[in-house]
C-alpha cells in the first residue's frame, strides 16, 4: 500500500528511514546544508566581538566563569568541584550548575589544556584573556552548538515535516532557518558567552524523540538537559503532563509510567554518581543550584516581580522565605492549566504550547530569574513558527529587546542590530509560503497598536544609547524596557494558554490504539 507525502510516494511503515530518505530528495539536503553553514558563519562573526566581562577585573563576567570552571574541574578532584577549599574558592565563580555542566567543563578543559595549558592553570589563569585562549573558548561553544543543537534542530524539522505532510520544502527550510538563526540564542552563547545550546539542544532532541514516539529516549535526553542547566525545569511540567497523559491511554498505565520513571532515575543516578557517597555531598551540590540568598530577582528582568517592584518593594516588605512561597504559588497557578490540558488531551501541537506556557510561567513568576531565561520560552515558540509565525516574531523581538541593556554592557550593539535586521529579512523572505507566515497579520486597531509599540521601542533604543538617565533614577531606561517587554509577555502567555485549551480534543492521540 502506498500513501503520498507532499509530491513523493513512499512505502507505508518505513518510519525513520523515510525521514532520512526524504532529506536527500529534491534538493532538501543542499538547502539544509546551506542554512546550517550560514548559521555557523553568523555565529563565527558574532564570536569575533567582545564577551561578558572582557577586560573588566576583578571578577570579569560569564566568560571568566566558564573558563574558571574548566580550570577547577581539570585541577581538582571531582568531589571538590562544589566544595569550598583552598584550591576552589566558591566566592570566585564557584560552580552553580548541575554535574553535567561540570563534566562538560572538564571535557573542554582537556581541549584547552592540550593546546594552551596556561589558559586553565590553577590560580595563575584567573582573568586569562590571551588571543589563543579566547579562540579555543569560542571553539568549544561552536562545536557544542553544531554537535547538539544543530543536530537536534535538523532532526526535529524532518519529523515535523513527516507529521505535517502537506508542508513544502521551502516552509521546512524556513522553519530550520528560524530555529538556527534565532538572534537571542546566538548573541548570548556566541557573544555574551554561555553554553545554552547544550541544554536547549538536549531539550529539542527530547521533543523530537516524543514526536517520533520514542518516549524512553525523550526521558533520557530531557533528564540530561535538567542535569546540564537547572533552568530546563521550566519545561518539566509540559513533559510530565504530556507523557502522563499518554501513559494513561495505554492498556497498562502503571507499567508505562514505571518504565519512564526508571529511565529518569537511571539517568540521574548516572550523572550524580560521584556525589552519592554521602548525603552531605549531595546537599553541597544542591545548595549551589538554588542561590536563594541573591533575592527574588537581580538586575532588571522583564518578569512580574521585577516589574511590579516599581510599586511594591518586595525585597523590603517581605522575607526571602515569604517570597519563595509567593513565587512558588504564583508559578504553580500559572502553569497548572497548561499541564492539566496535556494530561487530559495530549498531542504534539498541544505539547509545544504547553512547553511555551510552562516556561513562560517560570520566567514571569519563579524565583531568581535572569534576562537570559527568555531563551527558554523562545525554544518552543520557534518550534511552533509554522503555526504561530506572528507570535514567534513578536516574542523574538521583545525577547531580544529585554536583553538590550545586558548586551550593551557587553559592547554587542553592532551584532545586536545586525542580527535583528537579519532575522527580519529571513522572516519576510519570499522563499516560503506567504500564507504560512502572514495569515495571522492583524489589521485595524491591532495593527496600529503594534506599530505604536514598535515606535516606542525604537525611541527607547535611541534614548538608551544617547541620553543619560536622571541621577535620581539611574535605572529609569531599564525600567522602561522592562515594563514594555513584560506587558507583551503577559499578553502572549494569555493568548497561548487560551490557544492551547482551544485545541480540539480529537487532535489528542489521533487514532491511538491501546498498547498491548
Amino acid at each position: 500500500m502506498k500513501k503520498r507525502r507532499g509530491k513523493t510516494d513512499i512505502k507505508e511503515g518505513d518510519g525513520e528511514d523515510d525521514d532520512v530518505w526524504w532529506l536527500f530528495q529534491r534538493g532538501r539536503f543542499s538547502s539544509f546544508l546551506c542554512i546550517s553553514v550560514f548559521a555557523l558563519l553568523v555565529r563565527v562573526l558574532v564570536s569575533m566581538n567582545p564577551y561578558s566581562g572582557a577586560g573588566d577585573p576583578p571578577k570579569y563576567g560569564d566568560y571568566e566563569a566558564q573558563r574558571h570552571w574548566m580550570e577547577i574541574t581539570l585541577n581538582t578532584p571531582v568531589r571538590e568541584w562544589y566544595r569550598n577549599t583552598t584550591s576552589n574558592n566558591l566566592s570566585y565563580w564557584g560552580l552553580d550548575y548541575p554535574p553535567l555542566t561540570a563534566y562538560q567543563s572538564y571535557a573542554h578543559s582537556l581541549f584547552l589544556d592540550f593546546f594552551h595549558p596556561d589558559s586553565v592553570a590553577l590560580f595563575t589563569s584567573r582573568g586569562h584573556e590571551s588571543s589563543l585562549g579566547k579562540l579555543l573558548m569560542r571553539l568549544t561553544v561552536l562545536s557544542s552548538d553544531i554537535l547538539i543543537f544543530f543536530s537536534a534542530a535538523i532532526y526535529f524539522v524532518i519529523l515535523n515535516y513527516s507529521n505535517r505532510g502537506g508542508s513544502s520544502k521551502e516552509d521546512m527550510a524556513w522553519n530550520l532557518a528560524m530555529i538556527l538563526l534565532n538572534p537571542c540564542l546566538i548573541l548570548i552563547d556566541h557573544g555574551h558567552f554561555q553554553y545554552n545550546c547544550i541544554s536547549l539542544g538536549l531539550t529539542l532532541g527530547a521533543v523530537a524523540a516524543i514526536f517520533s514516539k520514542h518516549e524512553l529516549v525523550a526521558c533520557a535526553l530531557f533528564s540530561l538537559a535538567l542535569n546540564h542547566k537547572q533552568m530546563s525545569l521550566y519545561f518539566a511540567p509540559a513533559f510530565f503532563g504530556h507523557l502522563l497523559g499518554k501513559c494513561l491511554r495505554h492498556q497498562n498505565p502503571f507499567l508505562r509510567v514505571t518504565k519512564l520513571g526508571l529511565v529518569v532515575i537511571g539517568t540521574f543516578l548516572l550523572i550524580w554518581w560521584p556525589y552519592l557517597y554521602s548525603v552531605n555531598s549531595v546537599l553541597e551540590v544542591l545548595s549551589r543550584l538554588a542561590p536563594f540568598e541573591r533575592g527574588i530577582y537581580e538586575d532588571y528582568v522583564a518578569n512580574f516581580w521585577c516589574t511590579s517592584s516599581i510599586l511594591i518593594k518586595w525585597k523590603r516588605l517581605f522575607t526571602t522565605q515569604s517570597l519563595k512561597l509567593f513565587s512558588f504559588v504564583a508559578t504553580m497557578v500559572a502553569l497548572l492549566p497548561s499541564m492539566v490540558q496535556q494530561i487530559k488531551a495530549p498531542s504534539d501541537k498541544g505539547f509545544l504550547y504547553a512547553m511555551l506556557n510552562s516556561s513562560f510561567s517560570f520566567y514571569l513568576f519563579s524565583f531568581q530569574v535572569h534576562e537570559k531565561s527568555i531563551l527558554l520560552p523562545l525554544l518552543p515558540a520557534s518550534l511552533l513558527v509554522l503555526e504561530e509565525p506572528l507570535l514567534f516574531k513578536w516574542l523574538t523581538y521583545f525577547g531580544l529587546f529585554s536583553m538590550f541593556p545586558l548586551l550593551c554592557r557587553d559592547q554587542l550593539i553592532l551584532p545586536y542590530i545586525a542580527l535583528l535586521l537579519l532575522f527580519v529579512l529571513i522572516y519576510h523572505s519570499p522563499t516560503a509560503k506567504l500564507v504560512s507566515r502572514h495569515r495571522d497579520i492583524p489589521g485595524g486597531w491591532k495593527a496600529l497598536i503594534m506599530a505604536f509599540l514598535l515606535l516606542c521601542t525604537s525611541i527607547i533604543h535611541v534614548i538608551y544609547l544617547v541620553l543619560k538617565p536622571p541621577n535620581k533614577y539611574p535605572y529609569l531606561f531599564e525600567a522602561m524596557i522592562m515594563l514594555l517587554c513584560c506587558s507583551q509577555f503577559v499578553v502572549l502567555v494569555a493568548y497561548t494558554n487560551i490557544k492551547q485549551w482551544k485545541l480540539n480534543i480529537s487532535t489528542g492521540i489521533e487514532n491511538e490504539k491501546k498498547v498491548q
